[in-house]
């Protein structure tokens, strides 16, 4: 396995694979890998001469420096798992340093109102950090493919409009949630909870589930009580939000209309860990 810590010797590498006009497929991570992470990977294995991953804890993404101090970093055991996956497999485990030339500062990006929804709301920032990242991951790389998590549905689509704006030559690739035998969404945060709270926590996804067979039938100021409620009495649980959105525009939604695509958006807070799960409601 090859892992690079610079761009340049990276990028070097890269070049004559990109000469040879070889599909390079892309999965960005910031480290902690779980199953949902190396599924990624399998699909760009199979569909890609070439497999990159990076592994990198962004600093400009997170607003709140208690989580970003937190959260899980384990490079080496992350290699083994990549390796145990394919040797083939070009690891990118850059510094801050590296990615940002010693200015590890957000660009300020225009989504078209889908940075303002759900994340962006309660994470003032963490769009311009995300596109900022992305963006230099994608220089740096010049994928054919990339691959991203549904999980992060919102954050996906953001990555869509950035590629859009920009006339960027990637295909943006969405995969579907992978999940615990309890079916909370696979996250690097779950790490962080303990086996009982891990365990507790599948009440999100029974929510979301619930939410789900409701909104078949009623309105959506009534499946928005039925979550609160779901929530409310349980107190390992707080509630930060909980969204009917337009899958397409991210935008709140309060009466339902033909032909149109709705999904749940939910963000937890476990004992203070943050969670957060989604599901399409068509």
């Amino acid at each position: 396995m090859q892992i690079f810590h610079g761009k340049a010797p990276l990028i070097a590498h890269l070049k004559p694979i990109k000469s040879a006009h070889s599909t390079i497929g892309f999965v960005p991570t910031m480290g902690a890998l779980h199953a949902g992470h190396l599924a990624l990977m399998e699909r760009s294995l199979q569909e890609n001469e070439c497999t990159v991953v990076s592994i990198f804890v962004n600093p400009t993404q997170f607003n709140n420096p208690e989580d970003l101090a937190k959260y899980p970093r384990t490079l080496d055991e992350d290699v083994r798992k990549i390796t145990a996956l394919s040797p083939e497999i070009i690891v990118y485990a850059p510094s801050v340093e590296d990615i940002y030339d010693g200015n590890p500062v957000s660009q300020s990006f225009d989504f078209e109102g889908l940075e303002n929804q759900m994340e962006g709301k309660f994470r003032p920032g963490h769009f311009n950090g995300v596109g900022t990242i992305v963006q230099r991951l994608f220089e740096i790389v010049t994928p054919t493919n990339a691959y991203f998590g549904e999980k992060d549905f919102q954050q996906l689509q953001i990555v869509k409009k950035l590629v859009a704006k920009n006339h960027l030559e990637v295909t943006i690739i969405g995969c579907p949630i992978y999940r615990e035998a309890n079916q909370l969404a696979m996250s690097s945060r779950n790490e962080r909870l303990s086996a009982d709270e891990r365990n507790q926590a599948s009440l999100i996804y029974q929510t979301l589930v619930q939410a789900k067979e409701k909104f078949k039938t009623e309105s959506i100021e009534s499946v928005n009580q039925y979550v609160q409620e779901a929530f409310k009495n349980h107190s390992l649980f707080d509630l930060e939000y909980f969204v009917i959105a337009d899958e397409e525009t991210l935008l709140p939604c309060v009466t339902k209309e033909k032909n149109k695509n709705y999904r749940a958006f939910i963000a937890v807070f476990v004992n203070n860990i943050r969670l957060i799960d989604t599901i399409s409601l068509n």
